[in-house]
Formats: C-alpha cells, structure tokens, sequence
C-alpha cells in the first residue's frame, strides 16, 4: 500500500473513534462496517466472530477487547429504538 493510502485510512479509522467518560477509546461495529464498505450487517457479524475466535485461541479474554451493545435511534415522538439491524 501507497503511505498517503495508509495515512488516510488511518485518519478514517481513527475519526470514528468515541470515548467513555474515563477517556478509553473504542469504536462501535457498525461504525467500522460503514468505514469497511460492509453494506450486510450479517456478513460483518461472522467477521466479527472469526476476530472474538482469534483472541480466545491467542489466550485473550474476549470481554477485554469486544462488549455487546445495543445503539438506540430517536423515533420522531421523542422515544427510543434499540438499533438491531
């Protein structure tokens, strides 16, 4: 790869990334399955389970590094939807 490439891919990366309150980074799947060109969120989840797989084989504890959440959307009467798709 080109180094302008790389250096833009990783401006994209980090440009998605979110903090807690205590200042830890982190970046939501579906987040980085826009940035990866991934339009089935199907297909992203089995990418996300080979990489779960890959850390607990690399004696990784899984929560460490992956935690399931749900994102929820604004529905116009001002109540809130789990994003699940």
């Amino acid at each position: 790869m080109k180094k302008e490439l790389i250096h833009t891919l990783t401006e994209d990366f980090e440009s998605y990334a979110q903090q807690t309150d205590s200042g830890v980074e982190f970046w939501l799947a579906r987040d980085l399955q826009c940035l990866l060109g991934d339009t089935k969120w199907g297909n992203f989840q089995a990418v996300i389970s080979k990489a779960k797989t890959a850390y607990e084989v690399g004696g990784h504890t899984i929560l460490d590094h992956f935690v399931d959440v749900n994102k929820m959307v604004e529905l116009g009467s001002s109540s809130q939807l789990k994003n699940l798709t």
